[in-house]
């Protein structure tokens, strides 16, 4: 498949399945994002960590916010500036801002994290495969964080519905797999 063939296929299903997911009735996309945080709870890779970053729910992704007031952790959050995300510690009383692309963000004097002290993170995705490759948005913006030498090592779970879990999705050379991808009915 060429590079072109690979980049239509990529926005075709981007689309199909941020469509899927965006046609999921409220109660159940919060009962699915329920059955995620509660297998995450499980996790040894997630209640062995710290520091977590995670992301603010956005056009119906799964939502983690339950688990935000879990004082055990310290959650970190990105903010999006340039073609970078900078990572920025968030607790549940700290105010927000609807930043780049318009996603929830913290504000830009939030303290900032640095990778030696994260344990986990917690990534959105579009879809996964079962190889734990992820299909983004298409900015690149985790590519390129997940690529460099100080995030390269950091524990990863994917966070997609069932639905877009799929046995296997376009990849590009740039494409690394995600350690583990977690959904509302499975954890692998």
């Amino acid at each position: 498949m060429s590079k072109v063939d690979s980049q239509v296929d990529k926005a075709l299903l981007r689309r199909t399945l941020l469509k899927t997911r965006q046609s999921i009735p409220v109660s159940e996309w919060r009962e699915r994002s329920d059955r995620i945080c509660d297998h995450l709870q499980t996790s040894v890779l997630f209640t062995q960590a710290k520091t977590i970053l995670g992301y603010f729910s956005f056009r119906q992704e799964p939502d983690l916010s339950p688990l935000f007031a879990d004082t055990r952790y310290r959650w970190g959050f990105p903010r999006c500036v340039g073609k970078s995300l900078y990572w920025h510690l968030w607790k549940p009383n700290d105010s927000v801002q609807i930043g780049a692309y318009g996603i929830t963000e913290p504000h830009s004097d939030a303290p900032t994290i640095e990778p030696n002290d994260v344990d986990l993170i917690l990534v959105p995705s579009v879809a996964c495969d079962y190889q734990g490759y992820r299909l983004g948005y298409g900015g690149g913006y985790y590519d390129r964080l997940l690529s460099s030498p100080n995030w390269l090592a950091k524990p990863t779970i994917g966070i997609v519905f069932d639905f877009a879990y799929l046995p296997q999705i376009p990849l590009e050379h740039w494409d690394k797999p995600l350690k583990l991808v977690c959904t509302e009915t499975k954890f692998k």
